[in-house]
């Protein structure tokens, strides 16, 4: 497998996932375990791996409170969920066989990173497996949003932070893998209610911002809108005994 220091790399040619929670299935035991999503937003593959795995059984946690406040109306019978960050995890030692953080890793403080990678060996059982999915800083969408929320900084420091837990004993590296995920927007209003105009996070863009934003969003319109894809890269480590 390839050392985990160069956090901008990315293969030539991957394979297109509209929904990760094939590669997972591939990587993955899901039957009858018991898994932990640390910063699950709106838990939309949980919920969708469930479906497909109902003796699976689910925590999800979240820092944001209107999303929490949203994933409490109808949860799924095998699904609970807890206002609390990576950081530090209100669980016992050992609880469970599969930890997930999709796109989560790079929003955890920068100083509280090792301790987050450290609370989720904690809850881990020993041999249990940690799947972290993040987003390679690269490509015609990420020149888009990097406008009003440039994350090159937080994403080096996520992948610097897996690779340090790859050294230290704690964990065994199991797999390196990419892929891309195809992202639409119907026109400009849509990109900019879904990923301006979000709870999760404070964007104060003034009049001539919004504009440096719509005018490097719209060469990608066509007929049918604006298509992008998104690199993604997934580390696999295992808890160590």
């Amino acid at each position: 497998m390839r050392a985990m220091t160069d956090c901008t790399f990315f293969p030539e040619h991957v394979r297109s996932l509209d929904d990760e929670l094939l590669l997972l299935s591939e990587h993955c035991v899901l039957d009858d375990i018991d898994i932990i999503e640390l910063g699950c937003g709106a838990a939309r593959l949980a919920r969708g791996l469930l479906v497909a795995h109902p003796s699976a059984r689910y925590t999800g946690l979240e820092v944001d409170e209107r999303q929490h406040a949203k994933n409490l109306v109808d949860p799924h019978p095998h699904m609970g969920f807890m206002l609390a960050g990576a950081q530090h995890v209100p669980l016992p030692d050992a609880q469970f066989d599969l930890a997930l953080m999709l796109k989560s890793l790079h929003h955890v403080p920068l100083d509280k990173m090792d301790q987050a990678l450290a609370e989720v060996a904690r809850v881990l059982r020993p041999g249990g497996l940690l799947y972290v999915s993040e987003p390679v800083y690269q490509g015609a969408l990420n020149e888009v949003i990097r406008l009003f929320n440039d994350e090159g900084v937080v994403r080096a420091a996520a992948c610097a932070a897996l690779a340090r837990a790859g050294a230290n004993g704690q964990w065994q590296a199991q797999a390196e893998l990419f892929f891309e995920t195809p992202v639409h927007y119907k026109d400009y209003a849509e990109f900019e209610h879904r990923m301006i105009n979000v709870t999760f996070a404070e964007r104060h863009l003034d009049a001539a911002q919004r504009a440096a934003v719509r005018a490097r969003f719209e060469p990608h319109m066509g007929p049918d809108g604006a298509h992008f894809t998104r690199p993604m890269r997934v580390n696999l480590l295992r808890r160590a005994p």
